[in-house]
């Protein structure tokens, strides 16, 4: 990649598990930005980062949830909570619909709640790590505000078969395309002269700073190429934890209280598809070792109807939940599981965690390599030879954590004063804490001759 002069760089929130990207920031005014990095910037006011709303059409984010709402039932759910018969989800404000509760959608929903914060009034902004500015030389970064996870579930839900091709019956692919273009063509990228990238023009998403649930699933190649050779999914060498930030899912069941807890009759609890591809094999393999285990619950579904209030049941009357890789490293599972007070069993090799750095997940985790959980009885065994008083910090540890993972501030639209220290925050802080990086990479590669280029390398091992 060259980084120009007066340059902007593309930062995306693309989440992995959907292979869709959900919006972009663009640095502005490298030279700006402190490389000095509190150890707790949420309670540093004078460290802010200083962000810019790209002005895209509301067709690309909230006019795209009120065409959600027009849609069919989701049929790939039994039963979709926002397009039921006398349902209540329609929108409060239709100027600012609510995110939908279909489970499948809502996993995913980082987007929503980001723009929600910056759409609201400043006054109200209270203890934010992030200041809105409304003049573009003031702004560190460029916030353009898709909503491509709802997009890229949209074109799923309607019509799967065209999902992954170029072509106009593709509704997701022409979002995508719109914004590539509003984006490419405006002052402040031109610039720049970078590539911009989401899932159909993904080669060159390398140079940006990702946002992203994990790293998994980035790797796999197209064995039918419609031209060239065309990766399905990013290279290993285009994410790092050296530049992107890891976000969390949204958490599908509600939060348990410490205060509230009580008993736990169950050693382990798992809910979910028990086949799964990729590294997902091992799901499978625990599933036969742990099915007839006693006091070990395994049960196929997905959290929503009555499967999420089995998972409610079985998470908060179980003293370990069970995290094993799917189709990527991680899940939604892990989110609740937090929520639920219910010590998660991490048992995924290659799984990379939102905000590290600011929380230590061993404080309340439990981490399993694949060798040792698929040796029998080893893993049934290990928990059995955790303390009580071993548990009971770990639970609360997890009480002090929970709200870093939760989105929603509790006003209709999303726009409102976000929690101080909740999930919105954090990302906004992860965010800043990557800058100084790009700034040692703009200078350094400000000094270069002419003609003269590095491969773009991300691997941080």
């Amino acid at each position: 990649m060259a980084i120009k002069k007066n340059t902007t760089l593309l930062i995306t929130i693309f989440l992995i598990s959907l292979l869709s990207l959900s919006s972009f920031i663009f640095l502005n005014k490298p030279t700006s930005i402190s490389t000095s990095i509190p150890q707790n910037t949420l309670k540093v006011s004078t460290f802010t980062l200083n962000v810019y709303l790209f002005n895209l059409p509301r067709s690309l984010n909230y006019d795209l949830l009120k065409k959600y709402y027009t849609l069919p039932p989701d049929s790939r759910i039994p039963s979709d909570p926002d397009h039921q018969s006398g349902s209540t989800r329609k929108p409060i404000n239709p100027d600012f619909p609510s995110y939908p509760e279909n489970p499948v959608i809502k996993q995913y929903s980082a987007e929503y709640w980001l723009l929600g914060d910056l759409m609201t009034n400043e006054k109200l902004r209270i203890g934010n790590f992030v200041n809105r500015v409304f003049d573009l030389n003031k702004a560190d970064v460029i916030f353009v505000p898709f909503f491509a996870a709802l997009s890229c579930e949209m074109q799923l839900s309607v019509d799967r078969s065209v999902f992954r091709k170029k072509v106009e019956g593709n509704e997701d692919y022409l979002r995508q395309k719109e914004v590539v273009e509003l984006v490419m063509n405006s002052e402040s990228w031109k610039r720049s002269g970078d590539p911009m990238a989401m899932w159909h023009v993904k080669r060159e998403i390398s140079p940006a700073i990702l946002l992203v649930v994990d790293f998994g699933g980035w790797h796999r190649l197209d064995s039918r190429p419609s031209s060239g050779n065309s990766s399905e999914r990013i290279e290993h060498t285009q994410v790092s934890l050296l530049k992107d930030v890891i976000v969390p899912y949204t958490h599908l069941l509600p939060a348990l209280h410490l205060s509230e807890d009580q008993p736990r009759h169950n050693l382990l609890y798992f809910k979910g598809a028990k086949h799964r591809q990729r590294g997902g094999v091992i799901r499978e393999k625990l599933w036969d070792l742990l099915v007839n285990e006693p006091s070990v619950i395994m049960e196929e579904g997905f959290p929503n109807a009555t499967g999420r209030e089995q998972s409610i049941i079985g998470m908060r009357t179980s003293e370990f939940c069970l995290h094993p890789a799917g189709d990527t490293p991680t899940s939604c599972r892990l989110f609740d599981a937090i929520q639920s007070l219910c010590i998660p069993v991490v048992v995924s090799d290659r799984i990379e965690l939102p905000f590290e750095g600011i929380i230590d997940y061993s404080d309340f985790s439990v981490f399993v390599s694949v060798n040792d959980a698929l040796r029998p009885n080893w893993l049934v065994s290990h928990l059995q030879s955790i303390s009580m008083e071993q548990k009971e910090e770990f639970r609360k540890n997890m009480a002090r954590v929970q709200p870093m993972f939760v989105y929603d501030n509790g006003y209709p639209g999303g726009i409102g004063p976000v929690p101080p220290d909740g999930a919105v925050n954090h990302i906004w802080e992860k965010v800043y804490q990557k800058l100084p990086a790009i700034k040692e990479a703009v200078i350094r590669d400000r000094r270069k001759p002419p003609g003269v280029s590095i491969p773009a390398r991300c691997h941080c091992t």
